[in-house]
Formats: C-alpha cells, sequence, structure tokens
C-alpha cells in the first residue's frame, strides 16, 4: 500500500506545481518517485523517506539554479518597474534642498528628484529613471 502513498503525493506534488507554475514543488515529486521506486525495490520505510529527502534536496540543489535561468527568461517587468532605466523629460526645475521638480514619461507628468540630496537639473533637460520611491521618480542626467 506504501507506493500508493508515494504515488498521491507525487500527484498532489505535481498539482500544486501545474498550479502555481513557480518551480517550488516539482523536486520534492521527483523525490516522491525515487522514494516508489525504493519502496517497489523492497526498502524500508526509514530508507524510502531518507531517499525522498535526498533526493528532493539533491535536485532543488542542482537544477534549481538552471531552471530559474533558463525556464523563466521571458519574465517581463511590470508596472512601475518597467519604468527604471527609461528616459524622461524634466518639465519643471528639479531641486531636492526645494522639494520641486516634475518629469514627463510615457504621457504622465511625475514628482521628480534627483539620486543626490544636493542635485539640479534644469527644465528641458532629458534624463534617465534610476529609481521609483513612492509616487516619485528618482532620476540622474542622461549621461552623454
Amino acid at each position: 500500500m506504501e507506493p500508493v502513498y508515494w504515488l498521491g503525493l507525487f500527484i498532489l506534488l505535481l498539482g500544486i506545481e501545474l498550479f502555481t507554475m513557480g518551480l517550488t514543488t516539482i523536486w520534492f515529486a521527483g523525490g516522491a518517485i525515487a522514494a516508489m521506486a525504493a519502496n517497489m525495490l523492497g526498502a524500508n520505510i526509514w530508507l524510502q523517506c531518507g531517499i525522498f529527502l535526498a533526493v528532493s534536496f539533491l535536485l532543488l540543489l542542482f537544477t534549481r539554479p538552471f531552471a530559474v535561468r533558463y525556464v523563466n527568461r521571458r519574465h517581463v517587468r511590470t508596472n512601475v518597474d518597467e519604468l527604471i532605466g527609461k528616459e524622461a523629460y524634466v518639465t519643471e526645475r528639479i531641486d531636492n534642498l526645494h522639494s520641486t521638480g516634475k518629469a514627463q514619461l510615457n504621457g504622465l507628468e511625475w514628482t521628480a528628484r534627483t539620486a543626490s540630496d544636493a542635485g539640479q537639473i534644469e527644465a528641458g533637460k532629458t534624463v534617465t529613471v534610476s529609481a521609483i520611491e513612492g509616487v516619485k521618480l528618482i532620476v540622474k542626467e542622461k549621461e552623454k
């Protein structure tokens, strides 16, 4: 009856993986199959559990870096993350000391500040977005 438990665990873990697509439980599903094979070869329950843990962690250790690097290659940044690195146009002089400055990006006007505390950038310049803090663009002058 023990092979059925390992098979059930495999199916459960595989189902969770298919539902989440997060590469979280697939490694343990492989361990469950290895433990089921050990059971069918006559291993006792402690050896089966040891094989389950060992195979799971070995799969996790050796294949996860490859899978993360190559399986989710087309991950698209969304929302504000997509704005970092883009160019914006300064519409109002940016002066961190006086808390002033605006920049236009993708047709929207944003409050803008420079990355350095004493930074100033004149209106009409093109800047690069280096970060976003709350609703403010953190910008630096575009390198020539």
